[in-house]
């Protein structure tokens, strides 16, 4: 029987997907194989079906789909080697990728099913669509593929082949120390059990108006458990950031969602600190150790009225949404498991001025 590879966009709604599958169900086609991967505008879901001989062709099956939800689908023919399991392939091609270095594209093509992969030339042609760029310590291999436009979630698999697989760069150190507008030094590191005073006395210091920004109520201080979450990793990241006094100014969270690759980014900086920096050192810096995570999307809600929130991520490259709360936005940063800009990461031991 055929075997083909489908995949389609769908809106990141709960139900979408059970929608999808009954509509290859009622063509007859077989799913054997299924992923969720991120892209700009939503979610896409690929597939890999039989259908039997004599059932739909590709253009009835992408317009099953089309009727059940689905956007921008592409049905392309599959070979049995797509059904290998995914983990399995990744890791076999991490280890081949440790003995063969020099053999970068030809792996990350295979990884990706690349119709061509290559070094690309500096200062090379833009890439489009059909094309992605993967940076492989100060080079980029260029990948292209027709009729299947590579996702965000497909580029963050090629970053974390590459840096699983080739030597290490040395970890960066658990503090940073930056310099803000004015000069001031401060500490950015992760949050400790020991915070757990210095946290409530920050909310303490904040006016209504800023803990209503960042929680949506004047809420005076995270109860126990939701600091017990802070300083949980398998949750995500927590960075406090430290003034010469030794208080806390700030918070800046990376909480892990159920969508893969992605997590939410929220910050609450006390007022007299806010306008000085601090609040996009900490966006930039949240943004650097996502990407050196692999993530791929960055999220954060925000109140409608809350235009410095708003501004702050729209400048970095986030795109604003609406949500079903007109007095809610929610902006979205596609990382593209790119690793940071050069320098981002290599101060966190350091001082870098923002």
């Amino acid at each position: 029987m055929p075997l083909l590879r489908i995949r389609t966009e769908i809106e990141d709604r709960p139900g979408r997907l059970a929608s999808l599958t009954a509509a290859l169900a009622r063509r007859g086609a077989n799913i054997l194989g299924l992923s969720v991967q991120l892209d700009a505008d939503g979610v896409v879901d690929e597939f890999i079906v039989d259908v039997p001989r004599g059932g739909p062709d590709a253009r009835a099956l992408a317009e099953a789909l089309g009727a059940a939800g689905g956007t921008r689908t592409a049905v392309l023919p599959a070979r049995p080697h797509d059904l290998v399991d995914e983990p399995t392939r990744a890791l076999a091609l991490a280890a081949r990728l440790r003995a063969e270095p020099d053999a970068v594209p030809e792996i990350l093509g295979e990884l990706l099913r690349a119709d061509e992969a290559r070094w690309d030339a500096p200062g090379g042609e833009e890439p489009d669509r059909r094309d992605l760029l993967v940076p492989v310590r100060g080079r980029s291999v260029r990948l292209r593929r027709a009729g299947l436009p590579f996702t965000a979630t497909e580029a963050a698999r090629a970053d974390a082949l590459v840096r699983a697989a080739l030597p290490a760069v040395p970890r960066p150190s658990a503090s940073r120390r930056i310099a803000l507008r004015d000069g001031t030094q401060v500490v950015v590191r992760p949050i400790e059990h020991r915070d757990g005073d210095a946290v409530r006395a920050l909310h303490e210091r904040c006016s209504l108006d800023s803990r209503r920004m960042r929680y949506f109520s004047p809420k005076p201080y995270p109860p126990r458990r939701s600091f017990e979450r802070f300083c949980d990793p398998s949750r995500g990241l927590t960075l406090v950031a430290e003034g010469p006094d030794g208080s806390l100014l700030a918070l800046a969270h990376l909480v892990l969602v159920r969508d893969p690759g992605a997590a939410e980014a929220a910050f609450l900086v006390e007022d007299a600190w806010q306008g000085r920096g601090l609040g996009r050192g900490l966006a930039e810096l949240l943004l650097a150790l996502a990407r050196d995570r692999g993530l791929v999307e960055v999220r954060a809600t925000a109140l409608s009225e809350n235009a410095r929130m708003r501004r702050l991520l729209t400048s970095l490259g986030g795109r604003t949404r609406r949500t079903d709360d007109t007095a809610i936005v929610e902006i979205r940063l596609r990382l593209d498991g790119r690793p940071a800009e050069p320098g981002a990461l290599a101060g966190w031991a350091g001082e870098r001025r923002i």
